[in-house]
């Protein structure tokens, strides 16, 4: 399995389990990878700011998700000018 491929199964697994769990409940998610892909695809993604790493007080690696912020456009009608906010 290539690289790319292995990232987005990870990823995508992520993605469905939720925002936040554990290493080990990572690698269970994706069993057709290994604990060493995993790693890997989660260093990746820290390092491009798709998911961040923690370790917790008991030192258990917690991975979490970012999820993207949605960005409205306002127009105001007292000021004649068009704004972003995030939701």
């Amino acid at each position: 399995m290539q690289v790319s491929a292995i990232i987005d199964r990870v990823y995508g697994a992520l993605e469905q389990f939720g925002t936040t769990c554990s290493m080990e409940e990572v690698v269970g998610l994706c069993p057709d990878l290994t604990w060493n892909q995993v790693y890997l695809a989660i260093d990746y993604l820290d390092k491009t700011g798709k998911v961040t790493v923690t370790m917790d007080p008991d030192r258990t690696y917690t991975v979490r998700v970012y999820q993207p912020v949605e960005e409205t456009l306002q127009y105001s009608s007292n000021q004649d000018h068009v704004h972003s906010t995030a939701l």
